[in-house]
């Protein structure tokens, strides 16, 4: 019995693990699966989502409209308008940044990449300036009703995954 088999005689943890084997399928074969099972390869629908956002959007400014204080209740309503509006607002000028740099992926594949993290840093940029700028020039908004629309708004990138 070598040291290796040995029962006792454990890895060291700078000791390089073996290789992971990979499986590289042809073409064929990936359209063998995706016909196999569909849902497992279906894609999302991004402006599907935009759509979502803006439809969550418009009932929980209803909602906040119904149940808010009925002397405040216009205010409520702007509020989670506003809210949603900071929620989709990014996610529609991110997904437009993408389409545009989509025509010229193939022509330059680096370029996609690029796409996606200046489209990323214009969505944190904007989610962040209009959050300071209603805060600046609107101080009557009512923060609860603004953050838990901004919040669900932010859920359907979670709920596109069970419409799928």
């Amino acid at each position: 019995m070598s040291l290796d088999q040995h029962p006792r005689h454990q890895t060291s943890p700078w000791e390089e693990p073996e290789e992971e084997k990979y499986r590289v399928y042809s073409k064929a074969e990936m359209d063998a699966l995706r016909l196999a099972n569909p849902k497992k390869f279906a894609s999302i629908n991004s402006w599907r989502v935009i759509f979502a956002q803006i439809t969550i959007t418009g009932l929980f400014g209803a909602l906040w409209g119904i149940f808010g204080e009925a002397d405040n209740r216009s205010v409520y309503t702007y509020s989670a308008l506003v809210g949603g509006l900071i929620g989709f607002l990014p996610s529609t000028l991110f997904l437009l940044r993408l389409t545009a740099a989509k025509k010229n992926s193939k022509s330059n594949p680096g370029g996609y990449l690029a796409a996606v993290v200046s489209g990323e840093f214009i969505k944190i940029l904007a989610t962040f300036l209009l959050f300071i700028g209603f805060a600046l020039k609107q101080p009557d908004l009512k923060w609860i009703p603004l953050l838990v629309t901004y919040l669900a708004t932010l859920q359907c990138y979670l709920l596109a995954w069970f419409w799928k």
